[in-house]
């Protein structure tokens, strides 16, 4: 698994929707998947866009429900093992952005939604530009790792 860590807005035919990209940060691409990392620096939190037309998990053909998977495994493992996340959240829920889209969210039995959801909170700190380069090159650091070592 590959990604294309670009640091800059998505420049492909495929359009993310303009909401996910109001509270995101643009970070590169998956095999499948547009990678935004949501700028509220209270949790660490992901959001992978797959490049495709479909709004359901169920509609992805297997081949690409495979590689959604690992994308969200390689987040998920990312966020215990160098973020030391007490639990790890996956979701797609698209109830006000209907475009297929799948949180993973670190949490921490501290943070500030603990255990409720994170989403719906006023509360936020936007990441500040060291603590976002910090971040986003620990996270290609580790992906880089992990593929050279398989």
């Amino acid at each position: 698994m590959e990604l294309d860590m670009r640091f800059k807005k998505p420049e492909s035919e495929f359009e993310i929707d303009p909401r996910l990209l109001d509270d995101g940060i643009f970070l590169g691409d998956f095999d499948l998947s547009k990678l935004l990392l949501m700028n509220n620096a209270l949790v660490p939190w992901f959001v992978l866009v797959p490049k495709v037309e479909v709004t359901e998990f169920y509609q992805l053909n297997a081949t690409q429900q495979a590689s959604v998977t690992r994308e969200i495994n390689a987040l998920s493992e990312f966020l215990k093992e160098e973020l030391d996340a007490d639990k790890v959240n996956v979701a797609s829920i698209g109830n006000i952005v209907p475009q297929l889209h799948i949180h993973v969210i670190g949490r921490y039995h501290d943070d500030f939604a603990w255990p409720g959801v994170v989403w719906g909170h006023r509360e936020k700190e936007v990441y500040q530009p060291a603590e976002f380069e910090a971040l986003s090159k620990r996270l290609l650091d580790y992906l880089n790792n992990k593929i050279n070592t398989q």
